[in-house]
């Protein structure tokens, strides 16, 4: 005896089958949705199917396609049974096409008898050779034109929802897929036949699942959000869900998925961007208000080591206020850089001079180690920042000295070296001539096994950790930053040598030098400096310093003062020195007030900030310099000599 299933949802088509099949001796079980028909299945194996095309919770040919996945099913032949094959235009369906052997075409009972006994006869010689190409039926029923339409209106909706972006399922009342669109499918990253059948809440990880079929179970809800307290996700993507309840046959619900992974993500980096910026505009307001902090300390300490003789039992500890302030400065420079979203101060450098100053710190800290130093003349210039190549070497130079705990050797070697000889370890280094920087101990060395390693984010290890806080990660990563190279070769027990390749930046022409002191036709005139500062330490201790140094004194605590201080007294200011950060009127307008004065007036910018911004924007439009605080008593007379000596505009 066969086994059959006869899917159909009308039932009287379900009524006929089962008593005309049961007269014929078949084993036979009914279904009126595919939904049905496969939970069926578990428990019955049919050797032939009757499946109807139009069915809702799973149609015709979507529940052939499933079935054709099932092993255990792969012999079952399968027959439509369709009230709609008149009405294809090409007087045909393609049954074989989603896996059907054969086509009957509904019409009625007595004539329908007779096909279908021809083609459970066909079905007995088995699957391949029982498989029709013609339509049964097909000639005993005629074309009906409203059932054409509902055709032709129901494809239009399959290409809207076809090509809708959001995903679209429909759930049975038990909370079963019987519909999903192409989007729908693609979330779910499964296959159609995989994915109609299973239950919806099983789509979303574990601990979303139970929350959502309590959702899905909810008779009284009208219209529901699923992502109230956040999205769920779907195979790592960030979904939100909206359920649309239907009234008919239950409580059936058309599911909207709205993959909102993108969206979320740049809404995370946004909102990190805003916390980086607010974090960013407060740790540069207070690197600035620390500068003049710092400013003011420096000042007095410039003033007290001026008055002090140099025997005097004061002057070491004045010095070592000047380094403790030195490295306040530095800190603020990094609290700067930061603010600035890693924005520094790139300019031509001196190699040799800044490793002379690096190596001459550890000389000082380590006695028992001896410094070697084997610098070129004629090292190539560099374009760099320096705060960072400094902290580089400073970085190698410590975990150096800490690889020799007994003492040792401390090698330091530049020499100019083309890019053909830097070694084919490099990939592909870009052209031309490179500043070579040879740092090499004679201390432990590095183990083989991680020399690979040293250069891992956090890496460290025994006699390689303490030290200004920059790993070699970091150290990496600023020279690669400067389009650099950085080699390490070591062998455990003889030492370590690092090589810092940075490319040559030849200037088109040197940089002009002013070295030269007050011209002889200044020394009879003593110059008038006009000196802008909204802080009242600031002018205290500006003043006293300029005054020390020669010069007539004018101040103004704000933009507006200054420029109606410049007005009356510009035929006598020789040099306005104009804070670059002030309330109502700040530097940038203040030196636009002063040009439409004198078109020629020499300012020169003081600011707790770097140059990097809104004073580099200044100096563009013909502002005469910059210097950042704190600065030292001699740096702000060499730099205002260079400005007064520098010929009129």
């Amino acid at each position: 005896m066969q086994n059959i299933i006869v899917v159909d949802n009308h039932p009287l088509i379900l009524k006929f089958l089962k008593t005309f099949l049961k007269k014929e001796g078949y084993e036979v079980k009914t279904a009126r949705s595919g939904l049905d028909a496969l939970d069926i299945i578990k428990y019955f194996i049919p050797d032939v199917m009757f499946i109807d095309l139009i069915m809702p919770n799973i149609n015709g040919v979507k529940l052939c396609k499933i079935i054709r996945t099932m092993p255990e099913l792969h012999n079952t032949y399968i027959i439509i049974l369709s009230a709609i094959a008149a009405e294809d235009r090409r007087g045909h369906l393609d049954f074989f096409k989603f896996g059907a052997n054969a086509c009957i075409a509904k019409g009625p009972f007595q004539k329908m008898k007779g096909h279908i006994t021809e083609a459970l006869d066909r079905a007995k010689l088995g699957i391949n050779a029982g498989s029709y190409e013609k339509i049964l039926g097909l000639d005993d029923i005629y074309p009906r034109i409203i059932t054409a339409e509902l055709l032709t209106g129901n494809h239009h909706y399959e290409v809207i929802l076809n090509g809708m972006t959001e995903g679209i399922m429909e759930v049975s009342p038990e909370g079963r897929i019987v519909y999903a669109n192409p989007a729908a499918v693609a979330l779910a990253g499964m296959s159609e036949e995989c994915l109609l059948a299973s239950h919806f809440h099983e789509l979303f990880e574990k601990q979303d699942r139970e929350k959502i079929r309590h959702m899905i179970e909810d008779r009284n809800i009208i219209t529901k959000k699923m992502n109230r307290n956040g999205t769920f996700m779907i195979n790592d993507r960030q979904v939100e869900c909206k359920l649309l309840p239907i009234e008919e046959e239950g409580c059936k619900h058309i599911v909207i998925l709205d993959d909102v992974t993108e969206q979320k993500r740049r809404e995370v980096q946004l909102r990190y961007a805003q916390k980086i910026e607010a974090i960013g505009t407060l740790a540069g307001g207070i690197a600035h208000d620390f500068n003049n902090l710092l400013m003011g300390i420096q000042g007095n300490i410039s003033l007290m080591m001026m008055n002090a003789s140099e025997d005097h039992p004061d002057q070491k500890r004045l010095t070592k206020i000047e380094e403790l302030i030195d490295r306040g400065a530095k800190l603020t420079l990094q609290l700067l850089g930061y603010a600035q979203e890693g924005k520094y101060e790139i300019k031509s450098i001196n190699l040799n001079d800044l490793i002379n100053k690096a190596a001459d710190t550890i000389a000082r800290a380590r006695k028992d180690i001896t410094v070697r130093r084997d610098l070129s003349g004629s090292l190539y210039t560099v374009k760099a920042d320096r705060g960072q190549i400094e902290q580089v070497v400073l970085n190698i130079l410590i975990n150096a000295s800490e690889a020799m705990p007994g003492g040792g050797d401390l090698i330091i070697k530049t020499m100019n070296i083309p890019q053909d000889a830097m070694g084919t370890h490099h990939d592909a280094p870009i052209p031309g001539n490179y500043a070579m920087v040879s740092i090499t101990d004679t201390g432990i060395g590095i183990d083989e096994e991680i020399i690979d390693k040293i250069f891992d984010p956090f890496f460290t290890t025994k006699g390689m950790g303490r030290s200004t806080g920059l790993g070699l990660a970091s150290a990496l990563g600023i020279i690669k930053g400067h389009h650099g190279y950085l080699d390490v070769e070591s062998e455990k027990g003889k030492g370590t040598s690092f090589k810092i390749y940075l490319p040559e930046k030849p200037s088109t022409h040197s940089p002009q030098q002013y070295t030269e002191t007050l011209s002889s036709e200044n020394t009879d005139t003593i110059p008038t400096i006009l000196l802008v500062d909204d802080e009242e330490h600031i002018l205290d201790i500006g003043k006293e310093m300029l005054t020390a140094m020669g010069y007539d004194i004018l101040t103004a605590s704000s933009g507006n003062e200054a420029v109606e201080m410049y007005r009356k007294h510009h035929e006598r200011i020789d040099l306005v020195l104009l804070d670059m950060v002030m309330p109502a009127m700040g530097g940038s307008e203040a030196f636009n007030r002063l040009k439409e004065i004198n078109d020629r007036v020499k300012v020169l910018l003081l600011s707790g900030y770097s140059i990097e911004g809104q004073a580099t924007e200044i100096l563009e439009r013909g502002c005469n310099g910059f210097i950042q605080k704190p600065f030292k008593m001699e740096k702000l007379q060499e730099v205002i000599r260079q400005i007064l000596n520098r010929p009129g505009i």
